[in-house]
């Protein structure tokens, strides 16, 4: 019960150290889906192009994406900010995702589209069980 409940990827969460490391600069929301033959992870990543963002895979199932520019805000000098809320000047950001260990690494595609990253990380296929027969006797 506890491994389904609290099984890998939410294991991290509860027992372990963080592996997720938070935005530098704003909050970046993530969504993650599960479909039954890949993961989906969609992260809000608004300003940033493709060659602003770096998708690697370290220690073999973590997913680190990673930014080291970005959004820059052109002000005249003679502005002021009265609110900034959505952050200014040159957006960096890091994180790591630890992946379940049922899907195919290799076979990992990132897109950025419209302020979002989908990336998409295809599951390998469940391995049915093999039945074995065991033959009965009236002896061992």
């Amino acid at each position: 019960m506890a491994d389904g409940l609290f099984g890998s990827p939410f294991r991290r969460f509860f027992w372990s150290p963080p592996i997720f490391r938070e935005w530098s600069g704003s909050t970046a929301l993530m969504d993650w889906l599960e479909s039954p033959s890949a993961h989906v992870l969609k992260i809000n990543v608004p300003g940033f192009t493709k060659d602003d963002i770096k998708v690697e895979i370290e220690d073999g199932n973590i997913l680190h994406i990673k930014s080291e520019g970005g959004k820059e805000d052109h002000q005249a000098k003679d502005s002021v900010w009265h609110v900034a809320e959505r952050g200014t000047g040159k957006g960096e950001f890091s994180r790591a995702i630890e992946l379940p260990e049922n899907v195919k690494v290799d076979q990992i595609k990132a897109q950025v589209e419209n302020g979002v990253l989908t990336v998409i990380v295809p599951k390998d296929a469940p391995k049915s069980p093999k039945v074995r027969t065991v033959n009965v006797t009236s002896k061992l």
